[in-house]
């Protein structure tokens, strides 16, 4: 009889080894290796008498058939843009998220308002009767025949189930919270994370049955559990936002069906998530164009354009060191705008506090928005407010200048959708552009200091 086997494993890249090392071989992390028990492999689970094996053979490439991948539609726009175009069948998706963000939430509430999918929704961390709980927020919980909870944490259960059931969506909440007997370690640790996704992959890939895990994530906003896990699914999405504020992003990280450029925003409602399918005019619902220190930039999110208000504070400092913060924008990038705005443009603000925020609680990385930023502060600072109908975007270097950014046509175009009669741009990217077409007035600009006489002058 096989006999069970003791090995190493690397919490951050998942390799695996005979014995204890200091540095792991494979990524070259220092003290990362982990022991964990391998049972010996145990009868596999009884396949359907009415599906037959697949073929392993190999077979030429020219033989292999071009896109057989079939989708399956959720009846969610947002999450079906961000899967590409819908689930593929016999898929490993991988949802993580903070906790409280709406992981559960979002796929609950898609698979309850899909009649035309069976669903198998496993629960490891709450009962039948508190998913019931939350659907009744979601929709009418008695007529929804299609969805089956099952409270189980055995991963061996949960497969015969699914053979006995015959779903057509499994949904695995959460993957930290399923055991395997193949593993003696407790449920969430890094060897049965391991041996429950491997199982997994391989069921769905077996049966053609599509599977959602939803995963936690770590203090430092990682996936919790080995970095294999998100090696060994098929797509990795993410459900980012601020709990204080009702606007989430589902952005995917990984996807071998479709682009990972693409992004679903949804906002937050008591009745649960509700896409939002115009996200510019929502972020901008707010603004006031009577009072200084606001300014409207042009991002890309993925490849969806957005228009958001930044907004900007500046007051004579308390105390004898300058505050700085910033909400939604990287600190970092904030200090060197900060420092640009003092070396090239003249204006002092070392004796003044400065606090920016991105309305809407969204967090945005693109340098286009450094534009905005400083119009935002200098605005604030002179308290001189920016006309409504004027948006900017640029990317600010070191020397003030302003430079090119991407996609300048469709952050042209969705500023023109909004209303929006100006639009400040750089320079260089109206090389190529047909401005006779527009309904919006372009302003180019080489560096800040045109920008500021535009909007204050």
């Amino acid at each position: 009889m096989k006999k069970n086997k003791l090995v190493w494993l690397c919490t951050d890249c998942g390799a695996d080894f005979p014995k204890w090392v200091g540095k792991c071989p494979a990524c070259g992390a220092w003290n990362t290796l982990k022991e964990y028990t391998v049972r010996a492999e145990e009868p596999g689970l009884r396949i359907r008498k009415d599906k037959p094996l697949q073929d392993k053979s190999p077979v030429p490439l020219s033989l292999v058939a071009g896109d057989t991948a079939t989708r399956m539609d959720l009846l969610d726009g947002e999450l079906n843009r961000v899967l590409g175009g819908g689930l593929v069948k016999g898929s490993l998706v991988l949802l993580g998220g903070e906790p409280g963000i709406g992981k559960s939430t979002l796929i609950l509430q898609s698979v309850v308002r899909n009649s035309n999918l069976k669903t198998l929704y496993v629960s490891g961390e709450e009962s039948p009767g508190q998913i019931r709980l939350r659907a009744e927020r979601l929709t009418d919980a008695d007529a929804v025949e299609h969805c089956l909870l099952y409270g189980e944490t055995q991963l061996e259960t949960i497969m015969e189930t699914a053979l006995d059931v015959e779903p057509d969506l499994l949904v695995i909440d959460s993957i930290q919270t399923i055991q395997t007997s193949r593993s003696d370690s407790s449920a969430g640790s890094l060897s049965q994370v391991r041996e429950c996704t491997a199982a997994l992959l391989s069921f769905a890939k077996e049966y053609e049955l599509p599977i959602i895990l939803i995963g936690h994530i770590t203090k430092e906003g990682s996936i919790a559990g080995p970095k294999v896990l998100e090696h060994l699914v098929d797509t990795v999405i993410r459900f980012e936002g601020d709990q204080n504020h009702q606007y989430r992003i589902l952005r995917a990280l990984k996807n071998r069906f479709g682009n990972t450029a693409e992004i679903g925003l949804y906002e937050m409602k008591s009745d649960g998530l509700r896409q939002v399918t115009n996200p510019s005019e929502m972020l901008l619902s707010g603004t006031q164009g009577d009072l200084s220190g606001s300014c409207v930039g042009v991002t890309i999110e993925g490849i969806r354009p957005l228009l958001v208000e930044v907004q900007a504070l500046v007051s004579s400092a308390v105390y004898a060191n300058p505050q700085r913060s910033s909400t939604g924008i990287d600190y970092r990038r904030t200090n060197m705008l900060l420092a640009v705005l003092e070396k090239r443009a003249g204006f002092k603000l070392v004796q003044k506090d400065v606090f920016l925020n991105i309305a809407g609680g969204l967090t945005i990385q693109d340098p286009a928005l450094d534009l905005a930023v400083l119009s935002a502060v200098l605005s604030s600072n002179l308290d001189l407010p920016i006309s409504r109908e004027i948006c900017v975007t640029g990317e600010v270097g070191l020397s003030g200048e302003i430079r090119a950014v991407s996609r300048i046509q469709q952050r042209i175009t969705e500023a023109e959708k909004i209303g929006f009669k100006s639009m400040i741009l750089p320079a260089d990217n109206l090389h190529g552009l047909e401005v006779d077409k527009l309904n919006i007035r372009l302003i180019p600009v080489k560096q800040v200091g045109e920008a500021f006489r535009v909007l204050f002058s």
